[in-house]
């Protein structure tokens, strides 16, 4: 880790006197967020651009011709939003503002692309190097990518990035709002992952696509390529496991097939994967390399001895048990403090006996996917909602969807293709989610019969708690505090059933872990006087479930994993210094769930 210097530590504190985690002592402007940002694809050559930047909140100007700032307004920490403690500013962006950054870089002159990657970005940009425009984005949750070679020089390299983030309708921006309260919390802008340089070949490759399969067991790779035009192109792949050489094949970009004899699957108690060394070549020389990983298994369904759909994994049946998780955290909110951080909330639900993650209309740092690919987390990804929405009528026959306009809904279609085709080849995504409770819910069997086609390889939930269309694999069903599902309703046959949330049994540990002591602070069914009403309404969820699992229900994910500003409903407390229920405990309830039903 660098040594902070005395100059950075004086241009940067935390903003505001809000409740902290632990790993906020140790975020400093030297170290903040410096791991390698995708696992899936690693190069050697790379550079961190977190650290101290410059920024200035003005006036939103002309959008078709943007002047950059004379003046800069401060320092904030990047990756960390503007709105947050961490960023060292604590603005709340409004809409008629814009956020502009700034900060150099050094490279050296080299016959070689140079790339310029944001992981995320809140929620429409431009940016420019020495004034050259490189490129614009707009979605806040994914990762982008600008070639900036033609503009950038031997030495010192000036980089500048304007965002404009209303926060209004039909932007896809989840939980966060202009006014937090209830269920939603406070907006976030900017600048909220990693930003980081590469250099890469001439020709290059951009993206990998993987697939795997079982029977026989086999790694697909297909290849994207980048840059200069190249001659005859070819790749060629080996996997290893435990260090251990076990496969080489070699193919064309389009495809590349490993046959693994004798393989180890991927599964939630046995979570094997195979590293991969993937060359590019031309004419038979390698002209790329990047190392990337696979874990082979397959995600399914099948209907069980009394004619109820369950889930499978690697053929099997499996319980899908998880949480319903915010990934919200109060001193940076949607970024977590740290790699270390991010990867405590996920040991925690495995040491409590949850084998998956309901990641709640929020797409995470791709290293979150990469940790549960490691340690045998199956993940349900929503994707990220926005207004206005359709009445939300449940479960209940003929629901309408929202109406609209063509432009917004193919800006909603092409987030959605960048979150599936980003986080593809990570073995723990299980099932796509893309809508929540009719948030946004619109051209709902049009978008079903897209995902499945797009990802056939994956479970569809169309709607979580939403408005059901026969459309995609599972039926789910919301109900507050204990679990429900409509079990007698003929239309539900065909699908997997789910109550996609339940519990939210809140409480108040200590009013000094509370984001806001003053604010209604609240969990669903109200809140219980002491901790061991709080376990006995949890045990009583948990049994039900149990009895719901006997009649069919195949999965169900607890709200939630954690408090969020005035949700006290998590099994930790928002500072995350109190686990409200020990994990030994909870994996001894959860045990009958994954016993077979009688």
């Amino acid at each position: 880790m660098a040594a902070t210097t005395a100059a950075s530590l004086a241009e940067w504190k935390p903003a505001g006197e809000r409740i902290t985690t632990r790993w906020t002592a140790e975020v400093t402007p030297d170290n903040a967020w410096r791991e390698y940002p995708r696992p899936q694809m690693v190069r050697e050559d790379w550079q961190s651009l977190n650290g101290l930047w410059d920024f200035v909140v003005r006036a939103k100007k002309d959008a078709k011709s943007p002047q950059p700032p004379e003046e800069w307004e401060g320092r904030i920490l990047v990756p960390y939003c503007i709105e947050s403690s961490l960023s060292g500013v604590g603005h709340l962006l409004e809409p008629e503002e814009e956020l502009w950054y700034r900060r150099t870089f050094e490279i050296e002159a080299q016959d070689q692309r140079l790339l310029l990657h944001f992981e995320a970005v809140d929620y429409e940009c431009e940016a420019w190097v020495n004034g050259k425009s490189v490129g614009t984005h707009k979605g806040g949750n994914t990762p982008f990518t600008f070639d900036v070679t033609a503009a950038a020089v031997d030495g010192e390299n000036t980089l500048l990035l304007r965002v404009l983030d209303p926060t209004g309708d039909y932007q896809l921006r989840g939980k966060q709002v202009l006014k937090p309260g209830g269920i939603m919390y406070t907006r976030v802008s900017g600048i909220w992952q990693s930003v980081w340089l590469e250099t890469v070949p001439r020709t290059y490759i951009e993206r990998l696509k993987i697939d795997t399969a079982i029977q026989p067991a086999t790694i697909t790779i297909q290849t994207f390529t980048a840059g200069d035009t190249a001659g005859e192109l070819s790749v060629k792949a080996t996997a290893s496991i435990e260090g251990k050489q076990v496969a080489t094949a070699t193919g064309t970009p389009g495809k590349t097939v490993i046959e693994i004899a004798d393989a180890k699957l991927w599964s939630v108690d046995a979570p094997h994967l195979y590293d991969l060394s993937i060359e590019l070549l031309d004419g038979g020389r390698v002209i790329d390399r990047v190392a990337s990983y696979a874990g082979i298994r397959t995600i399914g369904k099948t209907k069980d001895k009394d004619g109820h759909w369950r889930f499978t994994l690697n053929g099997g049946e499996i319980f899908h048990l998880g949480t319903l998780d915010q990934g919200w955290w109060p001193e940076s909110l949607l970024t977590p403090p740290s790699d270390e951080a991010m990867r405590y909330d996920i040991d925690y639900l495995k040491a409590s006996g949850f084998n998956c993650i309901r990641n709640h209309i929020k797409i995470r740092p791709r290293r979150y996917y990469a940790y549960c690919d490691n340690i045998g987390m199956l993940i349900w990804q929503d994707q990220v909602s926005g207004p206005p929405h359709p009445k939300w009528t449940r479960m209940q026959p003929d629901p309408k969807d929202a109406d609209w306009p063509q432009e917004a809904h193919n800006q909603f279609m092409f987030e959605l293709k960048e979150m599936m085709d980003t986080l593809h080849n990570h073995p723990c995504i299980a099932v796509w989610v893309p809508f929540n409770e009719a948030w946004g819910q619109h051209r709902t069997m049009e978008t079903g019969k897209w995902v499945m086609q797009h990802d056939p390889s994956r479970l569809l939930n169309i709607a979580s708690g939403g408005n059901f269309w026969p459309v995609g694999d599972i039926a789910d069903h919301h109900n507050y505090p204990n679990p429900e599902f409509p079990g007698d309703d003929p239309r539900f046959n065909d699908y997997i059933k789910v109550v996609g949330e339940f519990g939210g049994h809140g409480f108040v540990v200590d009013e000094k872990h509370l984001w806001n002591p003053k604010a209604r602070n609240w969990g669903y069914g109200g809140l219980p006087k002491d901790r061991d009403e709080l376990m006995a309404r949890y045990e009583k969820s948990n049994a039900m479930l149990i009895e719901l699992k006997k009649a069919g229900v195949a999965g169900g994910i607890y709200t939630q994993t954690s408090d969020v500003e005035g949700e006290v409903n998590g099994l930790l407390t928002y500072d995350r210094e109190v686990r409200k229920f020990a994990p030994e405990k909870l994996r001894e309830l959860h045990a009958p769930l994954f016993q077979p039903v009688d």
